[in-house]
């Protein structure tokens, strides 16, 4: 079932606009959103947590419309912008006791878990980690409170391969236990790994949103990467 339903999505700018953007993400699936700079990702995800307001469509999750029922979603889901600008000089555990006490669901042992994977201190702040160990903190902060649904606005920039690779393999574990992951990414190679299915916006509007097989098997060439085919969609060869 879809656990997301973006509905005809529409936000106007003065130079740029969201025009009818609808697709899914299912219960367990990891989806990639793709696009170039400019093409109305991080537009998307703003509006799909009613950070900016909009201008026609509807949002809902878990079959629940956002508009009237704010506060009990975001409960149940985990965001995560890449680096964020924490307070840059509270230690990890003070923005933890501070953090963990919005969510009924906040998860100790996951955050110890977490806490270990990412090699994160407690005792450090954010002023004293590098770009790579904010977003793992970052990160760290979505996965502990038991989140039904992670949304990511490239959340693996600035981590070295190793670690980018570490945190796919967190996502394909949490797709095992019904966990949503939608995330954007300028990094096709993670979503070559991970996938299931992939949501393609190109100039405000959506280009394809479909199972990853299916897009490669309507959209690539023999041979061609998912990176290959989207560079030569982005060419020109998209139906206007």
């Amino acid at each position: 079932m879809n656990i997301i339903e973006v509905k005809d999505l529409v936000k106007k700018y003065p130079a740029f606009e969201l025009k009818e953007v609808s697709f899914g993400v299912e219960e367990g699936r990891i989806t990639g959103f793709i696009g170039r700079n400019g093409a109305g990702k991080t537009t998307t995800i703003k509006s799909m947590l009613n950070l900016i307001h909009t201008d026609g469509g509807s949002i809902s999750f878990f079959g629940m419309p956002l508009s009237s029922n704010e506060t009990e979603i975001k409960k149940r889901i985990g965001y995560s912008t890449g680096t964020v600008n924490w307070y840059p000089r509270k230690t990890i555990r003070d923005i933890v006791r501070v953090e963990r006490s919005f969510y009924d669901s906040w998860d100790g042992e996951a955050y110890l878990k977490y806490m270990e994977m990412f090699g994160l201190d407690e005792d450090k702040t954010p002023l004293e980690l590098s770009e790579g160990m904010k977003v793992k903190f970052n990160l760290l902060m979505a996965l502990s409170h038991r989140a039904e649904v992670l949304i990511l606005d490239e959340p693996t920039s600035g981590l070295d391969p190793f670690s980018r690779n570490e945190l796919l393999e967190v996502f394909i574990e949490l797709k095992k236990h019904g966990v949503a992951v939608f995330f954007s990414t300028h990094i096709i190679s993670d979503l070559e790994k991970c996938a299931d299915d992939i949501v393609y916006i190109s100039k405000g509007r959506i280009v394809a949103a479909m199972p990853k097989d299916a897009f490669m098997a309507e959209h690539a060439r023999p041979g061609e990467t998912l990176e290959a085919a989207m560079l030569r969609m982005e060419g020109g060869e998209i139906n206007a």
